[in-house]
């Protein structure tokens, strides 16, 4: 059987939203050849304004570059035969999951907030509570579609132009633009049966949050770590089946922010079984932006606040670039870390003790990932799968005398030392050399000399680099 997004409406319907993706695309190419025709003045980037992306970066490169206008936020197909779907870049995760999840069916990996966008997640990346079993959100995507520096229009999958697949993510829209991507789906269960276990001692934290990755029968695994010694691991499976007396639907408004409510059995020193709605379990953190809101609405997990006025949260990522001035931003990047360092499982306990001596920054978000071999940006630096963990750290730093760009560069140094990554999304303060060393370019340098990549886009580095937006 396969079920489309017109399902419920004529075949006609659905044909007409092909068509209109197909004359999207062909705008899209007008667009590039234009550019070609004009002289190729500037490097080409997509239109979308700066204050629009969630991450927190505001890159000025829009104001020089040529502005490329892609209008595409449609769920195009779903087709549960082939157990794919086929989507735009802008669709969004809150987007796909609403859709999916009424149809029985789920992505196999859902980062966290509503308004990550499939293209975002492909050129730059996504993670899960379920990427120990299925990797970061690159691995469960089948195939890409891109609008060349040309003009030209191409699907790369493993077996065609397997390089392309293989280097587009990471590349943050530098080997062209990304049109339409099919993404692996798999059967979806109505409920999470989520396991919360209170673990004490650095040792002990990093030794079971280990055991609870390896284990394949946990569907997710999550570790929040309130102090460098204490931390909640969550596990979690997806069943069709709650017990009613521990239900807990987590994402109406006036319930406590998750992390606060995961912090209550550490303090009691409890462990407990619930089960949550899925779709509110992939956007719990969404609510509180992680924990970024506690700094943005100190009161906003007030009881009172919650009954009130908790279905005006979160307020989006966009509005709060939007309206934030640059005196406000300044501050706020000197005082405040945003970060996501994906590190070898192996090396867990030492890069938890090097967050809490450089940045001092908690809770930190733990999440496991698998990662397989390969040729692009980002892999293991041996020949075989090897287990990490995504350590995400958002809030305000409690180190004495913190200076944002000496404190990160040493973070950065003993990621690269243990063949570790840092997430583009965020701040980067390497120089180039450092960069090219944190991540495998050999691969992406390549394609970027035989597509005619280097007149038409920027290096990722000169992209995503602190100097960008000087």
């Amino acid at each position: 059987m396969c079920i489309t997004m017109c399902a419920r409406g004529s075949s006609s319907r659905c044909a007409l939203r092909l068509k209109l993706h197909d004359q999207r695309v062909r705008d899209i190419q007008r667009q590039v050849r234009e550019w070609r025709k004009d002289g190729r003045k500037t490097y080409m980037c997509t239109g979308r304004p700066g204050w629009l992306t969630v991450s927190l970066r505001v890159g000025k490169y829009k104001k020089t570059h040529k502005n490329i206008m892609i209008n595409m936020m449609d769920i195009l197909e779903v087709d549960t035969e082939k157990q794919v779907v086929r989507v735009e870049p802008l669709a969004n995760m809150g987007q796909v999951t609403a859709l999916l999840n009424s149809i029985g069916w789920t992505l196999p990996v859902v980062p966290e907030l509503d308004d990550l966008t499939v293209g975002g997640l492909v050129m730059g990346t996504g993670i899960e509570s379920s990427s120990h079993i299925y990797g970061l959100f690159q691995h469960i995507c089948v195939a890409f579609e891109l609008v060349l520096a040309d003009g030209s229009l191409v699907r790369c999958t493993e077996e065609e132009n397997s390089d392309l697949f293989h280097a587009v993510p990471w590349s943050c829209g530098t080997l062209g633009f990304l049109v339409a991507a099919e993404i692996k789906i798999v059967p979806a269960k109505s409920w999470v049966k989520l396991h919360y276990e209170p673990v004490r001692g650095l040792e002990n934290i990093s030794k079971r949050f280990a055991e609870a990755s390896e284990n394949k029968q946990n569907t997710f695994v999550e570790g929040l770590q309130y102090t460098l010694d204490t931390a909640v691991i969550m596990t979690g499976t997806m069943t069709d089946h709650a017990e009613p007396d521990k239900i807990n639907r987590i994402g109406l408004h006036f319930q406590p922010w998750f992390f606060k409510h995961v912090e209550s059995h550490l303090k009691g020193d409890r462990t407990g079984v619930e089960y949550i709605p899925l779709r509110q379990y992939y956007h719990r953190h969404t609510r509180s932006i992680f924990w970024e809101l506690q700094d943005i609405i100190p009161f906003g997990n007030n009881p009172v606040f919650r009954w009130l006025f908790g279905w005006m949260v979160p307020p989006k990522i966009s509005l709060l670039k939007l309206t934030q001035g640059e005196t406000i931003r300044k501050l706020y990047e000197q005082h405040h870390v945003v970060q996501d360092m994906l590190i070898p499982m192996k090396h867990m306990q030492e890069a938890i003790t090097r967050f809490h001596q450089d940045i001092n920054v908690y809770p930190l978000w733990l999440c496991p990932f698998r990662l397989p071999p390969g040729r692009g940006m980002v892999h293991p630096k041996g020949q075989e799968e090897e287990l990490y963990v995504d350590i995400g750290a958002y809030g305000e730093p409690r180190v004495k005398h913190f200076e944002a760009k000496a404190s990160m560069r040493q973070l950065e140094k003993f990621v690269r030392d243990v063949h570790g990554f840092q997430m583009l999304y965020a701040d980067v303060y390497m120089e180039r050399e450092e960069f090219w060393e944190m991540f495998d370019g050999q691969l992406y340098h390549r394609l970027r000399d035989e597509l005619g990549c280097k007149e038409a886009f920027p290096e990722v580095y000169d992209k995503i680099c602190k100097s960008a937006r000087h």
